[in-house]
């Protein structure tokens, strides 16, 4: 019996970075394994690994039973078994173990390798492995028979014995002459027929022999096209794969957006998990700023394995198998995500060879199946924002993941396992597309307004309007202070909700270029000031890295140009944002005044 294989099956990313996945099956063993890798070639190394590995037990498993049934002595065959059940305990439990032990140590085991692309090995290596074609060795030449020997009339047996008689009657002498003449003629001609057969053979055979070789060369002459063929079109192949690695580094090095979010991926594909662990991204990149915000797909605490040991019970010639109690599983759930997130963090920035990175947030993702209505429900359980900077001066081989999270300032439940929903400290938000940045496509907008080229007085307005409407719609009320351009207060909300709500004051930016940590420092002051239960800063375009860690963990929600076309989407308002509109718009006035006051 020998180790199945499903077919091979390919996922693609949102980036379209694909992910090889086959079943592996052996009925025998009852072992399947579900293997994944980034590339064909390496899943097919990971394939015939655990073939040569499951193939091999099954040959040892088979090889004592075959002892056991051929044994004479049945004492000595219930040791065999008895040895073999015990052997096949030690191995699942050894299996188990070395999983558990992966996830338990999961961020060290990151550690350990250097995550960045590696170039000269992402490219294809593969030799042509068909050998070439050795030219056929042609059977020799068919070699002439001997002839037979030619019949010689001085031969003793064509010369009569003259007698004295014979020589008294000379017919007699005539008679045997005659006969001996006629003997010879008739030996001449078989010796001649002979001959001529023996000539017709071989002149046959030359001739099939001739064939033949011809056949053979043909034979390899179409062979050796077909090597030919197949080395070209492997050769061209690779030249293709060669150049599409080589415009990746090149569009990675020039620091494009896209490249570096596919990099990004091929860092984490490249990860080494078990496989109960997700490999499945979302990426948002700000070129501008350096900021990377990654949603990562996180295993359901159901999804990983809690097998600990296998016990053969002789009693009940049967197996036993322990698991991790609950607190044990719900212990390994929260170390092991934790981990994730500082394993990510750490592969992101240390791969970061272009140093296009300069901050990262972290969202973990779980889907599982909430137990009171048996729906399946996708949330938001942690949530981590680092610079690369602070996050590269930590001893990550020392730390306590939990510990490290919390001084991180990271956002989750004091329980994962629980799974329960938090909010992301900044959320993807790539699928408005009326939102336009790095590049001018304002010439193909035909509805809705540039609302980062709006008078600043009537962008206040717009943005007390909304949240009036926002507040009212769950019982809040919210009054609007004077117009002001200072950095004070633009409106105050009251929310009744007796857990989340009560004085929230909102600042509102209409800004062309990225809001700066002032901004958000000056918020909090008048947050402070003010009493209030939380501060909310609104702006057109986006905030810095150094921003987003100074709000967190603190009662400030900083709405960016995207979160604001939701907003206003969400009350039935058209609008868009071209951030390089806008610039140039004031660029021209700025140069305009300055003409005008020379």
């Amino acid at each position: 019996m020998e180790t199945r294989f499903g077919d091979v099956a390919v996922t693609y990313s949102a980036r379209g970075i694909p992910t090889y996945s086959i079943e592996a099956f052996h009925d025998g063993l009852c072992k399947h394994a579900l293997i994944k890798a980034p590339d064909k070639s390496v899943l097919l190394n990971k394939a015939k690994a655990i073939e040569q590995q499951w193939n091999g037990l099954w040959e040892k498993q088979v090889e004592t039973e075959s002892r056991i049934r051929c044994t004479r002595e049945g004492k000595e065959a219930r040791r065999l078994r008895l040895e073999n059940q015990k052997e096949r305990a030690l191995e699942r439990t050894t299996e188990a173990q070395q999983t558990l032990t992966a996830l338990r140590t999961a961020l060290t085991n990151g550690l350990e390798r250097d995550p960045t692309i590696d170039w000269v090995e992402l490219s294809p290596k593969d030799r042509f492995a068909k050998p070439w074609p050795h030219s056929p060795g042609l059977p020799p030449p068919p070699v002439a028979a001997a002839p037979p020997r030619q019949p010689d009339p001085a031969d003793p047996a064509y010369v009569p014995q003259i007698t004295f008689l014979d020589r008294l009657i000379p017919s007699r002498k005539a008679n045997k002459l005659a006969d001996m003449a006629s003997r010879f003629d008739a030996d001449f001609r078989r010796w001649q027929t002979a001959c001529a057969e023996l000539d017709s053979q071989h002149q046959a055979a030359v001739e099939a022999h001739r064939k033949t070789c011809d056949h053979m060369q043909a034979e390899y002459a179409a062979t050796f096209s077909e090597w030919e063929e197949e080395k070209r079109r492997h050769t061209e192949q690779r030249r293709k794969r060669a150049a599409e690695v080589e415009e990746i580094r090149v569009r990675y090095e020039s620091q494009v957006p896209e490249a570096i979010i596919d990099y990004c991926e091929r860092v984490l594909s490249n990860s080494d998990y078990p496989s109960c662990i997700p490999r499945e991204f979302d990426f948002e990149f700000a070129a501008e700023t350096g900021f990377l915000l990654i949603n990562s797909r996180l295993p359901a605490p159901d999804d990983l394995p809690k097998l600990t040991e296998v016990k053969y019970v002789q009693t009940t010639d049967s197996f036993k198998e322990i698991f991790l109690s609950e607190i044990q599983s719900a212990k390994l759930y929260d170390d092991l995500i934790y981990q994730i997130a500082l394993r990510t963090l750490h592969e992101l920035f240390q791969s970061d060879a272009v140093k296009a990175i300069s901050a990262i947030v972290f969202n973990g993702i779980v889907t599982s199946t909430d137990k009171s209505t048996g729906n399946e429900v996708t949330a938001c359980i942690l949530s981590l924002q680092a610079t690369k900077e602070a996050f590269l001066a930590i001893n990550l081989a020392k730390v306590d993941p939990k510990a490290c999270f919390r001084q991180l300032r990271g956002v989750g439940s004091s329980k994962l396992h629980s799974v329960t929903p938090v909010a992301p400290i900044v959320q993807l938000s790539r699928e408005d597309h009326r939102f336009v940045q790095s590049y001018a496509v304002a010439d193909q907008l035909n509805s809705g307004y540039n609302l980062a080229t709006m008078d600043w007085e009537d962008f206040e307005h717009l943005i007390r309007e909304i949240f009036e409407k926002e507040f009212s719609a769950s019982g809040g009320e919210v009054k609007v202070t004077q117009a002001s351009r200072d950095g004070g207060v633009d409106a105050v909300a009251f929310d009744p909700d007796p857990i989340r709500g009560g004085k929230i004051v909102i600042q509102a930016k209409r800004y062309a270029y990225t809001v700066g940590v002032s901004a958000v420092r000056d918020l909090y002051g008048t947050v402070m000031n003010e009493g209030a239960s939380k501060g909310i800063l609104v702006t057109t375009s986006d905030y810095g890295p150094d921003a987003y860690e100074f709000a967190s963990g603190k009662p400030l929600t900083l709405l960016s140009g995207s979160n604001l076309l939701h907003l206003l989407a969400k009350h039935g308002v058209g609008a868009h944002i071209n951030l390089n509109e806008a610039r140039k718009i004031a660029q021209e006035r700025a140069s305009k005044a300055g003409g005008e006051t020379m």
